[in-house]
């Protein structure tokens, strides 16, 4: 890992993302691209163009000068950070900027309400994770250090997930954390039995790894919905990190069995890690 962009939008939670980046950059020798995405829908282009690009510089020096400001912070001052400001606010675009710089991370902080489904419907978050081809972690709180020693790990073990499977163990690889390998059986008409799922594990594993040393930490929960098998078990193993796999713009529902449900009963607090197939 090299190079993690952090959107920023001047929030505290995009002060977490930042913070989560620095505290990274201590474990990593990264280099932190902080991103502003700046929105000049003020300026009239009816107006004159000479005007409108004035205009234009105007609000581009107050970003910087706020942007400047916004980078002078203490948990900083020992990481490499490079400013970026791009004079459009198109969240589809942070995945060309991304593949711009080679990024391999994008860190964002969510202020959405909690639960899964809150992180990937109408939100900023959602857009860049939709787009994105290298992995966003999503940030609820402010974290005090990046020492994930268990990871949650959720898959419907499908062929068509495993090169994400691969990135995900190459990127988290350096924490050294358990995984939790996770399937959740959902009481519909694609309810599996235990050998099909066994069976369904031990293939993913023999395509994804070549062998099947991974089986003991797969784990097979019976659950209501997608949301509620995942978060009730990240939280009776204590999970510090939760990995997704999202499939763009057809979404997470694609990927698992049965729909993601509209109603959230449990919520999460935990940091969410998503890799698109």
């Amino acid at each position: 890992m090299e190079k993690i962009i952090v959107p920023i939008d001047f929030s505290e939670y995009s002060e977490f993302a930042l913070k989560a980046a620095a505290l990274l950059s201590k474990k990593v020798p990264v280099e932190i691209y902080a991103l502003h995405m700046l929105d000049l829908q003020e300026v009239n282009m009816s107006q004159t163009s000479s005007y409108s690009q004035e205009k234009g510089i105007y609000f581009l020096k107050l970003a910087e000068q706020k942007f400047k400001k916004f980078l002078q912070k203490d948990f900083l001052k020992e990481a490499k950070v490079v400013p970026v400001i791009k004079h459009y606010k198109v969240f589809s675009e942070v995945n060309a900027i991304a593949k711009e710089i080679n990024a391999d991370l994008i860190i964002m902080g969510s202020h959405g309400a909690s639960g899964l489904k809150e992180f990937f419907t109408g939100s900023n978050t959602e857009k860049v994770i939709r787009y994105s081809e290298v992995p966003v972690l999503i940030l609820k709180n402010e974290l005090k250090d990046i020492d994930f020693s268990e990871i949650v790990f959720a898959t419907d073990f499908s062929e068509e997930t495993i090169p994400a499977y691969n990135r995900m163990l190459a990127s988290l690889e350096f924490l050294g954390a358990k995984m939790h390998l996770l399937f959740v059986n959902l009481p519909n008409e694609k309810f599996k039995t235990t050998p099909e799922m066994d069976t369904l594990a031990n293939n993913f594993l023999m395509s994804a790894e070549g062998n099947v040393d991974r089986l003991i930490n797969v784990n097979f929960v019976c659950a209501k919905t997608v949301e509620d098998g995942i978060l009730s078990f990240s939280n009776l193993v204590g999970a510090d990190l939760i990995a997704l796999i999202t499939h763009g713009r057809k979404g997470l529902a694609h990927v698992f069995s049965g729909s993601i449900s509209e109603d959230i009963s449990n919520h999460s607090a935990l940091p969410i890690m998503t890799f698109k197939i």
